[in-house]
């Protein structure tokens, strides 16, 4: 069976790579390794002890650059391997990203992605983007998550145990009104929600790229594709720089 350590291991060893978001597990380690994040390494070891006492803050890398907005364009240097994971769901504008990623990966540069099956997470109840749902991030220009993404992350998603989802036990959505009047609370008194913007499976994330490609957004094309695994909560994307 297919598995995230497999995935990763297909990453060449040599080559020059820039990990993005690696928080306290950072997934590519080396010399030839750099990191890019929001917040420095000071910043997330606090974070983490705030998560959970338990975490080996020592795992966490010196972030070698660092956008509050998570902008890449502040990068000065290229790569052969862009690696995330978890991430590309979060971004505000998905074909500005992948634009951006691109501008950082040398002629024939990869972008391996692992993404979270919104099947099999608490994101199951919510409906899978769709093409429209890309561009139209991508003309609002967005600079903060919309209030429909806060609402749908904090009140209406349900567990995150992924062999329960396999096994077509997805939860109830409780407390509801509840969860949207803090939702709003949160978007109204926060200037920046960090949440879910979109939702993938396999076949739509591949889709959108397909369209994306042959709309001129982006120079990507799929090389790779690996299906969630059975009981897993995510799948496993390579994109290849054309």
């Amino acid at each position: 069976m297919y598995s995230r350590t497999l995935f990763i291991d297909s990453i060449p060893k040599d080559i020059n790579i820039l990990e993005i978001g690696p928080f306290y597990n950072p997934q590519c380690i080396g010399s030839n390794v750099k990191y890019f994040d929001i917040i420095d390494r000071d910043a997330l070891i606090d974070r983490a002890k705030q998560i959970d006492a338990n975490i080996k803050v020592e795992n966490i890398p010196y972030i070698n650059y660092i956008s509050p907005v998570g902008d890449l364009s502040i990068i000065n240097e290229t790569f052969d391997a862009i690696f995330s994971s978890h991430a590309i769901e979060h971004q505000l504008d998905f074909i500005d990203h992948l634009q951006k990623t691109s501008k950082l990966l040398n002629n024939g540069g990869k972008y391996y992605l692992i993404i979270p099956d919104k099947r099999y997470c608490f994101d199951h109840f919510n409906n899978e983007s769709t093409i429209a749902d890309v561009i139209n991030a991508n003309f609002e220009k967005r600079k903060k998550h919309s209030l429909k993404s806060v609402i749908e992350h904090r009140a209406l998603t349900t567990h995150n145990n992924s062999a329960e989802h396999w096994r077509g036990q997805h939860g109830v959505l409780d407390n509801i009104t509840e969860r949207i009047k803090n939702a709003i609370t949160e978007y109204v008194t926060n200037e920046y929600v960090d949440v879910h913007a979109f939702y993938f499976t396999p076949a739509s994330f591949s889709q959108i790229i397909s369209l994306l490609n042959q709309l001129g957004y982006i120079d990507f094309k799929i090389n790779k594709l690996h299906d969630t695994p059975p009981n897993n909560i995510e799948f496993y994307c390579v994109l290849e720089k054309v």
